[in-house]
């Protein structure tokens, strides 16, 4: 079995959980999964390996919560008792999974139920089709690649002037196997250390953080903001609400914005002095992350914001350059962090898939992200993004 504990996952899914529970506990929604890798095909049909995904999902929704993890939740400030009794009774259910063949010759996951009992999927299925299709593709496969890639991103780290600059990783949905992904983090944790003189910042997979004493790290994914669309009062002020709700719910904790379901200037409108003052700072994940920087900090300083008292975080599919490049345009402006996912968890030489699986409905409405990366928007209504689009001012792409 490749998913062995319902704790091998990224920490966002239990803070968004959370906040479900409490919040919108009523919430139905819906879905998909999506191939980004153009041609898929060419790159390996997952509709082959419809089997062995289902077998894996079916022994993934036999797991439950062991007292060790739960005790490990437990113990973070932000996880409040209720929720870990409820994840203690808590179980994935099969039936609110589809996973088929299209005639097309293309893979279908769809995810449809209750908020509160679907939201563990994604990460999980997603990890579960990375791995089946590679160790199908990939029988005999070449580890020591692997080592030397990593051993570069090492090398390119440990550079003089590049002592504080740490790293975290991202990588639990599309790495090359949850064995590598052990190995990855065990090898950065020996050679880049931990703690204040360390480089490794820690990992969004929880299990992981447990087992090799690392920092969970995470707080809220684009689902959340997507789903405010139809749980909200009105559209327009669905990512006000968004934000207003969580921080409802932490109280200042988890206090990161995450800045691209709308566009960066639909969220810097939203953005206003208040919610500068009250969260962390924001994450990038679309777009051209060299001007969201820039952005941000201009944002900052016109709401009368010190913008080295916020911190910057990015996570769009870094590379060890990308991210140093970064770094040296940002140190000593802001406080700085950095997500690297697929590019650590799955580099051997192999091309990775770019798979998601995106939430596409909420309440029986259409939800969507207008991404500042087009290729990353998904949504099944092109009607409803039109009028997203206008309540948000934001120009179709040209």
């Amino acid at each position: 079995m490749i998913i062995t504990s319902l704790l091998d996952t990224d920490l966002y899914k239990f803070t968004m959980m959370q906040v479900v529970l409490h919040q919108f506990p009523g919430a139905e929604v819906e879905y998909k999964f999506k191939c980004r890798n153009a041609g898929a095909r060419g790159i390996g049909d997952l509709s082959f390996y419809v089997q062995e995904i289902r077998e894996e999902i079916r022994g993934l929704c036999n797991l439950q919560f062991q007292d060790a993890e739960l005790a490990y939740l437990k113990a973070m400030r932000f996880i409040k008792s209720d929720f870990v009794d409820f994840l203690g009774i808590f179980k994935l259910n099969e039936k609110y999974v589809s996973v088929q063949a299209l005639p097309s010759g293309e893979l279908e996951v769809l995810i449809k139920g209750p908020w509160l009992h679907t939201i563990l999927f994604e990460i999980p299925v997603l990890a579960i089709i990375n791995e089946v299709y590679f160790r199908n593709t990939q029988k005999q496969p070449d580890l020591t690649e692997g080592r030397q890639r990593l051993e570069t991103k090492i090398g390119q780290l440990q550079i003089r002037n590049l002592a504080e600059l740490k790293i975290a990783d991202y990588g639990t949905r599309r790495r090359f196997s949850k064995a590598w992904h052990e190995e990855v983090l065990r090898t950065l944790v020996t050679r880049l250390g931990i703690g204040v003189s360390g480089q490794l910042a820690g990992t969004s997979n929880v299990l992981l953080a447990m087992k090799l004493g690392l920092t969970p790290l995470g707080t809220l994914a684009h689902e959340y903001l997507q789903a405010c669309q139809a749980l909200g009062p009105r559209l327009r002020d669905s990512q006000v609400f968004g934000f207003e709700s969580w921080a409802k719910e932490y109280r200042g904790d988890l206090g990161i914005a995450l800045s691209d379901v709308y566009g960066m200037s639909a969220f810097l409108r939203d953005f206003d002095l208040f919610f500068c003052k009250l969260f962390d700072g924001a994450r990038h994940d679309s777009g051209d992350p060299f001007q969201w920087g820039e952005r941000m900090l201009a944002h900052y300083v016109k709401n009368r914001v010190d913008p080295k008292t916020k911190t910057l975080i990015f996570s769009d599919g870094l590379t060890m350059p990308r991210t140093i490049e970064l770094y040296r345009q940002f140190r000593g402006r802001c406080q700085l962090a950095f997500g690297i996912g697929t590019n650590l968890t799955n580099d051997l030489g192999y091309e990775p898939l770019q798979i998601v699986i995106k939430m596409v409905r909420c309440n029986g409405q259409p939800v969507a992200k207008l991404s500042d990366t087009p290729s990353k928007n998904m949504c099944d209504d092109e009607k409803y993004l039109a009028y997203l689009r206008q309540v948000f001012e934001i120009p179709s792409p040209t």
